[in-house]
């Protein structure tokens, strides 16, 4: 006996229907409550499904809203539904997936997907088959509403579809979606190619082998009249692009063309897909050949995408010229990432480099639009074709470029400009000739009426910022610096946000070129401090940090600090603990702490004690949670990890000032507790940490060492770069404080050190680090470090040639040198590599040069000077005539 409803029950459960589209908010309450009342009736999902599939008396939007609220119960409880309840729903979804109306097909096929996520493809054995059976259906709607449902089965489950779990059904489908490319209802052949999208990728092999009847169709609905086929057809090609490049290649000169003209779409939807593919094939290697004789099309092309579109401008108010005293809406402010401290050491010829994984995510101009679109896309495409074809680009673009900069209406203008701002990194060089005229230029629509012009020519002058410095300060920066300033104050919003992220571009460059007009820049952004809405205000903090960062100690003069402090501080006090807004004013905190040094003196008790208070408050919330996760929530780790960074921003800044400090906190306890954390951003702020409070006050640090070693030795573990590489550095810290008592802890940590310098691909960072700390703890336990001096030499001198002099350098090269006079045998076999190490010192304190000097010569005699001769021919000509400058030899 099929099951029926109870028409008292049905009744009740199309009441709720009703009341939850009630915007009413305590309607809403009553129908949760409700809900939750029902759910513990196994059948009230029948009663939703009935109502969705059977109940044709009802309106659509009623019916849908039953298969969602079904949809979440599935999601929810679908392994508590009873057997007969769970194949009630299956055969009903199967038995309607044809409905007549589109809204109703929908939610089924959404309905049978979540089924099916829920593990249980391989628990419903015929849902495969008989949706696939169903495609053959001479009514339209079933095999629309069955392509419907398996397209959303495809993306949900690809890699299961494609596994020996299902005994690899894909071998049917594919060939089944194929034949229906050629299908007469656009929407069934849009689903068909869909479908088979899902699996270029991961490049299932049952598309691999019919890989060819794929691209000759796709090929044969090149020019389809439906523009979400054409859609589907750009995105399978971009796809196919990045795995299957060979199966495009010969045919790569006719598919140039089509898509030439599908980015110049009428829909923009097509467009955009179309573009993705310039921004594929400017990774591929043959790009350069493929596109050389295309460019004099292309380019006029993606440089027309650039303009904003008129719905752009709609949405960005384009019309509105003065907004800041509008509030922000919470939504728009992005959630930001803090990143956690690393160690890095300076290098030659430049600035310390930043860590390995910087994200380049600089060409984000119009944030507020963060959908991709095809202004976006065809600007990112000319950024990457620039850095394929360098200057050969220009020839076709500088004819349009002037037209585009000097036009008279403003969207074509600003689209000039950012053509202009996107070519600045590949095209610097050809570039430089025509920039004297156009810096100038674009510093005159910093002044433009128009608010969106006025934010681009921010960033692109921001790209432009290297060669600015360059310059005679008088020439450019000075002017671009003023008329910047003046925008971090301009009356629109976006033009703040513009021109506060320029001008932390520019202080990156300008460093301490920008000493001289500190105290003019210092006045512009306090008073942007009591102008700024909310997002923007966390966009100023950062200009802040970069300017303390830029110009380090010169901050440090009463002046300037009375300028800057006060807005700060205030901002420090008006902040609660669990406000997110700490984080950014955290981290400039911690910048202009360590730029201004003692100067911080005055502020940094009550900064102090608030970050230990974080890290504290951090602690217990996921202790108790830990213990209760049903009672607590988890604590946001991020308060804990920017507050260790304050705190070594404070310790590097202040160095033995901070002893007070420490001494009256309990702060080595909670580091403990921190550097076992189970997340690793957290351990990796702690170990910076401890090895800048090991500099500044190691008293303190001391009778914790036989607790903290052991955690820093398992620790040594390179699969968490970040966190290896702030602990190696902490030992090597400690050693250079602990002596020769360091000796009982060498076992703990020296075995790792060298698996770590020997290991391929470790990131430079690390490697220097590490070469560093065994140095270090070879100067100061040489007994137990020399035996191992072969196994780690070689890359201990490859990884060291290429760091600046300075205190770490000296150290670890003392302890090399230690080590060799225990163990000489142990450096003979890579012996050049120590002459090209101690090569790379410029001015070497006189006693370290006076231990390369012996080490030198003692070789040389040890060896004769026959064989010195035939050595040292192997030496490469400038290493030759350094050493025997410097050294004599």
């Amino acid at each position: 006996m099929e099951w029926q409803p109870d028409e008292q029950g049905l009744q009740q459960v199309l009441q709720l229907l009703k009341d939850s589209q009630s915007p009413d908010t305590a309607t809403q309450r009553a129908v949760q409550e409700k809900l939750e009342q029902l759910n513990q009736y196994p059948d009230f999902n029948n009663y939703l499904i009935f109502v969705l599939t059977s109940l044709k008396s009802e309106d659509e939007p009623t019916r849908s809203l039953s298969g969602l609220i079904l949809k979440n119960n599935v999601k929810a409880h679908y392994q508590n539904f009873p057997p007969a309840v769970a194949d009630f729903i299956k055969r009903e979804c199967l038995n309607n997936i044809g409905d007549p109306s589109p809204l109703i097909r929908a939610t089924i096929g959404i309905l049978i997907t979540t089924i099916a996520s829920k593990g249980e493809l391989q628990t419903w054995p015929e849902l495969l088959p008989q949706l696939c059976n169903l495609l053959n259906s001479e009514d339209y709607n079933t095999c629309e509403g069955s392509f419907g449902a398996l397209q959303k089965i495809c993306e949900d489950s690809s890699e299961l579809l494609d596994s020996d779990a299902l005994n690899r059904p894909l071998n049917i489908m594919i060939p089944k979606f194929l034949q229906f490319f050629k299908h007469y209802s656009p929407k069934i052949r849009s689903h068909a190619i869909a479908c088979v999208n899902q699996f270029i990728i991961s490049r299932a092999q049952a598309l691999m082998d019919n890989i060819d009847t794929f691209i000759e169709s796709l090929f044969a609905l090149a020019a389809d009249e439906d523009s979400e086929v054409r859609k589907n057809v750009c995105r399978a090609l971009v796809m196919l692009l990045e795995v299957r490049i060979d199966r495009l290649i010969p045919h790569m000169h006719s598919i140039i063309q089509y898509m030439l003209q599908r980015t110049q779409d009428t829909d923009e939807n097509v467009a955009l897909e179309a573009c993705e593919f310039w921004l594929t094939l400017a990774e591929q290697p043959i790009c350069k050949e493929a596109l050389s004789g295309h460019l004099v099309q292309l380019i006029p092309i993606l440089v027309n995408g650039m303009k904003y579109s008129e719905i752009d401008i709609i949405l960005l108010k384009g019309d509105v010229e003065e907004d800041e005293t509008v509030p922000d809406s919470e939504q728009d402010i992005k959630p930001r990432f803090h990143k956690s401290r690393t160690i890095t050491l300076q290098h030659e010829g430049g600035e310390g480099e930043e860590g390995e994984d910087i994200d380049e995510d600089e060409d984000d101009d119009d944030d507020t639009l963060s959908d991709w679109n095809l202004r976006k896309c065809s600007a990112a495409a000319l950024d990457v074709l620039a850095n394929v074809f360098r200057d050969e680009l220009l020839p076709h673009l500088l004819p349009l470029l002037k037209g585009l900069l000097f036009h008279p209406d403003w969207v074509i203008k600003e689209s000039g400009i950012l053509v202009l701002g996107a070519i600045a990194e590949g095209c610097m060089q050809g570039m430089v000739p025509y920039l004297p005229e156009l810096i100038p230029h674009l510093i005159q629509c910093l002044c433009d009426k128009k608010a969106l012009v006025r934010s681009i020519a921010c960033w692109t002058l921001s790209r432009y910022a290297h060669w600015v410095v360059s310059q005679p300060p008088d020439a450019h920066l000075k002017p671009l610096m003023t008329e910047l300033l003046k925008r971090i104050l301009d009356g629109n919003k976006r033009v703040q946000e513009a021109a506060c992220s320029a001008f932390a571009t520019l202080e990156e460059e300008a460093c301490t070129e920008l000493v001289p007009y500190l105290s003019f820049i210092l006045d512009t952004l306090v008073f942007a401090f009591g102008k700024y809405q909310h997002k923007n205000l966390l966009i100023l903090y950062d200009a802040i940090g970069t300017l303390a960062d830029s110009v380090g100690h010169h901050l440090n003069q009463p002046e300037y600090i009375q300028k800057l402090m006060p807005p700060l501080i205030q901002k420090w006090n008006e902040l609660k603990d669990e406000d997110k807004d700490l984080f950014p004013l955290l981290e400039c905190l911690s910048s202009v702490a360590t730029a201004l040094q003692s100067g911080f003196l005055p502020y940094c008790e009550p900064v102090y004690q608030r970050c230990v208070t974080l890290v504290q408050k951090t602690l217990a919330q996921a202790m108790m949670y830990s213990q209760q996760p049903d009672q607590y929530e988890a604590p946001d780790k991020d308060f804990m990890i920017v507050a260790l960074d304050l705190l070594s921003g404070l310790a590097e800044g202040l160095g033995g000032h901070v002893d007070q400090l420490v001494a009256r906190s309990n702060i080595m306890t909670l580091l403990f507790q921190c550097m076992q954390d189970t997340m690793p951003e957290v351990r990796q702020s702690s170990f910076a940490l401890l090895g800048d409070l090991t500099k500044a006050c190691f008293p303190h640090v001391k009778p914790c060492i036989a607790e903290f070693m052991p955690i820093l030795g398992t620790n040594l573990n390179p699969e968490f770069i970040s966190v290896c590489n702030n602990a190696t550095w902490a030992i090597g810290e400690i050693c250079m404080q602990m002596g020769v008592e360091m000796q009982p802890y060498v076992a703990l940590v020296l075995t790792p050190l060298v698996e770590i310098i020997n290991r391929p691909n470790t990131p430079k960072t690390l490697l220097e680090n590490t070469a560093i700390t065994i140095g270090r703890l070879g100067y100061v336990c040489p007994q137990e470090v020399a035996p191992m001096l072969q196994q780690f030499i070689r890359p201990w001198c490859t990884s060291l040639r290429n760091i600046r002099d300075n205190e770490e350098k000296d150290s670890a090269f003392r302890g090399i040198c230690v080590m060799i006079g225990v163990n000489p045998g142990g450096v003979v076999q890579d012996f050049i590599f120590f002459c090209d190490a101690v090569a790379s010192w410029v001015n070497p304190k006189e006693d370290l040069r006076d231990m390369f000097y012996k080490i030198l010569h003692s070789f040389k005699e040890q060896v004769g000077e026959e064989n010195w001769q035939q050595f040292s021919e192997q030496f490469p000509p400038i290493l030759k005539e350094r050493l025997a400058a410097c050294y004599g030899v």
